[in-house]
């Protein structure tokens, strides 16, 4: 089940392990009752808005509710995934983004982000 709710921003803040301050939307996915993974939109610069994610249950329904609320309700040229993970990196890839950056101890001590730029003329979905 698709969720939006204070209880994925808290999932996503445990999981990211740093603070999350307004504003942002935060979107996940529950299962049985629990958060098990989401994602968080927030720095909208109007064209652009930044997503970070983190948990696993990613359903194609989901990645296309994303899609559907950056590039058609906001009207986003271009999506920024901001990930320390892997799997992430790969499925933003599988969706048309690709890997510009890497930022250095973005989530504390030893623990970098990979930047992923998804542009809307390049989204797969």
């Amino acid at each position: 089940m698709i969720v939006s709710n204070e209880r994925v921003a808290e999932f996503l803040a445990q999981r990211l392990a740093h603070n999350i301050v307004p504003p942002y939307v935060a979107v996940g996915i529950e299962k049985d009752g629990e958060v098990i993974g989401g994602v968080l939109l927030n720095h909208f610069t109007g064209n652009d808005i930044h997503m970070s994610a983190a948990g696993s249950g990613w359903t194609r329904p989901f990645v296309r509710s994303i899609g559907e609320y950056v590039f058609g309700r906001l009207g986003c040229g271009r999506m920024t995934v901001v990930t320390g993970q892997p799997r992430v990196v790969r499925l933003a890839e599988q969706l048309g983004g690709e890997v510009e950056g890497l930022m250095r101890n973005h989530f504390g001590e030893g623990r970098h982000a990979f930047i992923v730029g998804i542009l809307k003329k390049d989204w797969r979905f």
